[in-house]
């Protein structure tokens, strides 16, 4: 019903830059909210970011004023611009979506298939 395809992960060293991006296809009537999260190995996966279309954009504490997330509404696109990467931001990103596909029915969430991340020190 509702694809969320990532893109923009990669290798990169401590201090440099990424620019994750989250397109979604599909039966979309509309998006309530869009963001991400990611998994490190052993660790739970972890609220990074979101972005409603309506409201306050939320920042883990962690990546407040490195990381910033934007929405294309228009095109069903969310990009989380992660700026000044430190190693302990490696980990698996997932895009997720809150998405009503036809009027009337509860929204759900969708999830992307994840992007990895590596920093290295």
């Amino acid at each position: 019903q509702v694809q969320l395809v990532e893109s923009g992960g990669g290798s990169v060293q401590a201090g440099e830059s990424l620019r994750l991006s989250c397109a979604a296809s599909g039966t979309i009537f509309s998006i309530n909210v869009m963001g991400w999260y990611r998994q490190a190995p052993g660790l739970q996966r972890e609220l990074v970011a979101s972005i409603p279309s309506a409201g306050s954009i939320s920042y883990q504490a962690s990546v407040k004023g490195r990381f910033t997330i934007s929405m294309d509404n228009a095109a069903n696109t969310v990009n989380l611009q992660m700026n000044s990467l430190k190693p302990e931001d490696a980990a698996v990103y997932y895009c997720y979506a809150d998405v009503v596909t036809w009027p009337g029915r509860p929204s759900r969430n969708y999830w992307g298939q994840g992007t990895q991340v590596t920093v290295s020190s």
